[in-house]
């Protein structure tokens, strides 16, 4: 078993206010369970779609994409061209694990610099979300990003393994 400590339990970025934190100890365990459980995967099985599930490929992009497009949400600003057609493309079925794998890496490095750019006194400004601006706030925003982050790691982390019994099965 995985007996590593959970990075909200090392006593790190207590300089940090409460909410950042906890934002920023989830992007650290999410990071830690994608390189684990999706990045040992081979192409074909960061492409599978056991069961008609959404691939492992899918749940890792979306991860990395999400946390942008959040993260501009936050920040007071309209999504541009670029993230309207990564969005687009979210679910492509080919993969290039190298590709994956550096989209995630950068993702998950600019959404913890984003993140600790925040202060205190801006958490209860409005913000609104998507083309219809559905109302949020900053501190809204922030705590969605590390539910939702965690939400897809985990059916990312179910898919991998799943795609691996089923591997395990087949070479049996």
């Amino acid at each position: 078993m995985h007996e590593e400590v959970e990075p909200w339990l090392t006593g790190t970025h207590t300089d940090r206010h409460p909410v950042l934190r906890a934002v920023v100890h989830a992007l650290e365990l999410a990071d830690r369970d994608v390189r684990r459980w999706a990045f040992s995967l081979t192409e074909d099985q960061l492409g599978a779609r056991p069961y008609g599930l959404p691939s492992v490929a899918f749940q890792v992009r979306h991860v990395a994409r999400s946390m942008d497009r959040l993260l501009t949400y936050a920040e007071g600003h309209a999504l541009n061209e670029s993230q309207l057609s990564a969005l687009a493309e979210e679910a492509e079925v080919a993969v290039d694990a190298s590709v994956l794998r550096a989209e995630f890496d950068h993702a998950m490095k600019r959404a913890t610099e984003r993140v600790c750019c925040f202060t205190p006194e801006e958490f209860q400004e409005h913000r609104g979300v998507g083309r219809a601006g559905m109302p949020s706030t900053v501190a809204g925003l922030l705590i969605h990003i590390a539910e939702h982050t965690q939400r897809h790691v985990g059916q990312a982390i179910t898919t991998a393994k799943l795609v691996a019994a089923l591997h395990d099965t087949e070479q049996s």
